[in-house]
């Protein structure tokens, strides 16, 4: 009777210490998915529009993206760094943003740029090939979205200032010289050619002038004139090879006369006797003119055109008769016999140049 009770308290006692482990090990169980539960983190990552959402016990988004056999490239763009840790106590959101490649052309080179940029003026600012100010971009506009396997090309727009110069011809004024014989001429003053500066605006692209606007003139230097002197004065060579310079020339008829009481009226002894209107004495060389046609004093020369008769040669009007009207002039001889058989002959006055 003691065996069985001693037997029944021990079955008790088995019962209750594995009633005990049983509840020990039911509190670990609780526990531990507490712990587990504690520190598992909600991921989420967008990967260029692909989202994917896991829990995880990782500790990084490296660690996740790693995980998951995602790989972010060297040009990628990452919302926050990969290497950020987990928070247990919110979802942890990555944005990955893809880069593409654009291609682009410049200084005879073409370069291929990976960007995640949204526009290409965006993406040309990280660009190691970029456009100055002044470039231009063929391809696509500066606001324009960027798309994989865009294709740009860079003009390289320069601007610079060039210097030229240029002659300005002078001009040929001409002016007569009463002192100079018809038909000749001489350079009074030479001529000399001005300069003038054009600054110009030259454009360029890649090299080739597209361009060139005129922006200043200056004159460095004015041009000096020519000036020739060309004669006026009228010449003659008479039969004795003398030259005759002469401004006006006349076709008249000539008589002769003498000193002689049957000429002048006067005989010798007469104190007028060969002394002429103009107070001349009467000689060869001195002639009587009408004063209306030729004024008195005036030099000239008297050609005779019947080809057998000497030229009277050079000579002056002195003396006036009042037979001797218009084109008529009375040329003296010392000959009475001479005046005598003269009679009227066709003559060509030269008016000389020099009175």
């Amino acid at each position: 009777m003691l065996t069985f009770v001693k037997k029944i308290k021990r079955f008790f006692s088995l019962k209750r210490h594995l009633l005990l482990l049983a509840l020990a090990a039911a509190v670990s169980s609780v526990a531990g998915y507490g712990v587990f539960s504690q520190l598992e983190k909600d991921v989420v990552i967008n990967d260029d529009g692909s989202v994917i959402t896991c829990k995880t016990m990782k500790n990084t988004f490296e660690q996740v993206l790693d995980q998951l056999g995602i790989e972010v490239g060297e040009h990628d763009f990452t919302s926050i760094p990969p290497d950020t840790a987990l928070d247990t106590t919110k979802p942890n959101e990555l944005y990955i943003k893809r880069a593409v490649p654009v291609y682009i052309t410049a200084d005879n080179k073409t370069t291929e740029v990976m960007t995640y940029k949204d526009t290409v003026e965006e993406m040309f600012r990280d660009s190691p090939v970029r456009p100055r100010s002044c470039d231009r971009v063929v391809g696509a506009a500066m606001t324009d979205s960027i798309t994989s396997g865009m294709e740009l090309s860079i003009v390289r727009v320069s601007e610079r200032y060039v210097s030229e110069t240029e002659e300005i011809p002078f001009e040929i004024q001409r002016r007569p010289n009463r002192r100079m014989d018809e038909g000749t001429e001489r350079i009074f003053q030479p001529g000399q050619e001005g300069v003038l500066q054009k600054v110009y605006k030259v454009v360029t692209e890649d090299g080739a002038e597209v361009a060139k606007q005129l922006v200043r003139e200056t004159i460095l230097q004015n041009p000096v004139n020519m000036i020739v002197e060309y004669g006026t004065v009228l010449n003659h060579i008479t039969s004795r090879g003398e030259v005759v310079r002469y401004t006006k020339v006349m076709d008249m008829r000539a008589t002769a006369y003498t000193a002689s009481l049957k000429d002048t009226g006067k005989a010798p002894g007469h104190p007028l006797f060969g002394i002429t209107a103009t107070g001349m004495k009467a000689r060869k060389g001195v002639i009587a003119v009408d004063p209306k046609v030729i004024p008195l004093h005036t030099k000239m020369y008297v050609e005779i055109l019947d080809g057998k008769t000497p030229d009277y040669g050079f000579c002056i009007a002195g003396d006036v008769g009042s037979a001797i009207k218009g084109d008529k002039i009375d040329l003296y001889y010392d000959s009475q016999e001479y005046v005598d058989r003269f009679g009227i002959k066709k003559v060509r006055v030269y008016i000389l140049d020099e009175q």
